[in-house]
Parts: C-alpha cells; structure tokens; sequence
C-alpha cells in the first residue's frame, strides 16, 4: 500500500450564514470552513419553510400549476 497518498484529516470550525458554529473533521486545507446552510437553518430539519422570491416567480409557478390542477379536476368531474 501506497504512503502518504491521503489527505491530511484535521479539525476545521464550520460557520454557518446564519451564525451557527461547531468543529467538525475534514480533508478541506482551510481552518475555517463558511457554508450557507446548516441543520439549524435547513428547512428539512427546522420544519420551516423559507422561500426566497425572486420576481414573482414562485407566484408565477403555483398560478400556472393551479390553473392546470382546476382544469384536470373539471374534466373528471
């Protein structure tokens, strides 16, 4: 077997967008380590839904979406 052909696995301090911090292993060659979103501000953890609107787009979605949904369920009807 091959030597000294890993990475080097040392602590690195996590620092989230939304202030959260913690010191976790990793191969990454920085101290600290900036991300933007962490299990205390994950939607999937938290339960809470974030949604970031970007021109209407979202309202453009469910318009288009729930206009397809009404005319599906007339149809059946």
């Amino acid at each position: 077997m091959k030597s000294d052909i890993h990475p080097k696995y040392h602590e690195v301090k996590v620092v989230c967008s939304c202030g959260n911090t913690f010191t976790t292993k990793s191969t990454v060659n920085k101290e600290i380590l900036n991300i933007e979103i962490c299990s205390q501000c994950h939607p999937f953890y938290t339960g809470k839904q974030k949604i970031v609107d970007t021109a209407g787009r979202v309202e453009k979605f469910q318009k288009k979406y729930s206009a397809k949904k009404r005319q599906s369920a007339s149809k059946s009807g």
